[in-house]
């Protein structure tokens, strides 16, 4: 049996230059999440760890950085459980690349008799790690750009060296539409054809896996959120290999081991009396490690007056983000129109005709936005004033 804890787009370093004050903050929680990563290599006692690209964020790291993800790679390599990074396209292997700038193995107290830290390049595509008879092959380029397909013609079935071969690569699997501007892209049935046991992905930061053909790949997703709409994000994957009767069987498994939390909330706008209910509901989730996405929802009557910018500003102290968005339907004309002969009944009843063909053309918002028209329209012609 071969048990690996596979993580990826850790983004050590980020500058996060759009958040301010936190952007510190979660500079810490991404490191704190490597160092959760690594505990639970520990108390797993995994045989290997696989990093899939993108540890730092970008080639341009302080020294300290560096020896601080050195000394947790020192910890694994004391316990005999060896780590394989692969650049990614943050800290791609180019000229300037931190793994030139810094020996990461040497630092991590991995010398060149042992295979405890290795660090894949372009002129060393894979490593055999015979204390735990697998070959991990990750082909890298020296652009962040690849040239082709690190998968192209390759064919795991063609190194007899190990009983497993598992691949380490930074890219997008191919979704026509999607990824055809992605720097680093392998197809579905390259995958397949790479005849691997295993493929740890990095790229993609929220958790996810498939197969193709024989293969189970899978990313890992960033183990601490690089921006707080990553809701599949802060997972490791423990990763079981092992040869039964009935042949090979490959096990995943997520682990959590990032902060942040996300929940979506939907409420319903009749449950809402005013501005300072609305603010009492959400702040009893309050959390500082929750990113909280609530959405109000239903038929808004005319006088519930709300602004949601307000209510994110009174409770932005209580979550570690929050957004209120609200979508929520104004209530059509209450009441007696006024006759079709009046400025008034002309108004409300175009209005209304209005909305009903784009909502039969699936022009939702467009028909969202004229019942607010029309809501406030009615409630300008009846006399009252209102607050923009």
């Amino acid at each position: 049996m071969l048990r690996i804890l596979h993580t990826a787009d850790v983004h050590l370093g980020a500058r996060h230059a759009d958040l301010g004050e936190q952007a510190k903050a979660l500079r810490e929680r991404q490191f704190a999440a490597f160092q959760a990563t690594i505990e639970l290599a520990l108390s797993e006692k995994v045989d290997v760890v696989l990093i899939a690209g993108d540890l730092f964020d970008s080639n341009t790291q302080p020294r300290r950085s560096v020896e601080r993800v050195a000394a947790e790679l020192r910890r694994l390599g004391e316990a005999k459980i060896r780590t394989v990074i692969a650049p990614g396209t943050h800290d791609v292997y180019d000229r300037s690349s931190i793994y030139r700038a810094y020996d990461m193995a040497g630092m991590a107290g991995s010398g060149p008799d042992d295979d405890l830290v290795t660090v894949l390049r372009p002129d060393r595509p894979d490593v055999y790690l015979t204390a735990c008879d697998v070959v991990v092959h990750g082909p890298c380029f020296t652009t962040k750009r690849a040239p082709q397909s690190p998968l192209k013609d390759f064919d795991a079935r063609a190194d007899q060296r190990a009983t497993w071969h598992v691949g380490l690569l930074h890219a997008a699997i191919a979704i026509s539409g999607r990824t055809d501007d992605d720097e680093v892209v392998v197809t579905r049935e390259e995958i397949a054809a790479s005849n691997l046991d295993y493929l740890a992905l990095g790229h993609w930061h929220s958790s996810q896996q498939g197969k193709a053909g024989n293969v189970i790949w899978a990313y890992a997703g960033a183990p601490e959120p690089v921006a707080v709409d990553q809701d599949r994000a802060g997972k490791v994957l423990l990763v079981t290999l092992d040869e039964t009767a009935q042949g090979r069987a490959v096990g995943v498994e997520e682990r959590t081991v990032g902060r942040t939390r996300f929940e979506k909330l939907e409420l319903d706008v009749a449950t809402v009396t005013d501005q300072p209910s609305l603010v009492e509901q959400l702040r009893r989730r309050a959390d500082p490690d929750l990113v909280l996405d609530a959405r109000l929802i239903g038929i808004r009557s005319d006088d519930l007056d709300l602004h949601v910018d307000e209510v994110e500003s009174e409770l932005r102290p209580s979550f570690y983000k929050l957004r209120v968005r609200d979508a929520s339907t104004p209530g059509l004309s209450e009441g007696p129109l006024p006759s079709a002969e009046t400025i008034a009944g002309a108004f409300v009843r175009d209005v209304q005709e209005r909305i009903a063909e784009l909502e039969q053309a699936g022009s939702v918002a467009q028909a969202a936005e004229l019942r607010d028209v029309l809501r406030l329209g009615r409630l300008l012609l009846a006399g009252h004033e209102v607050s923009l």
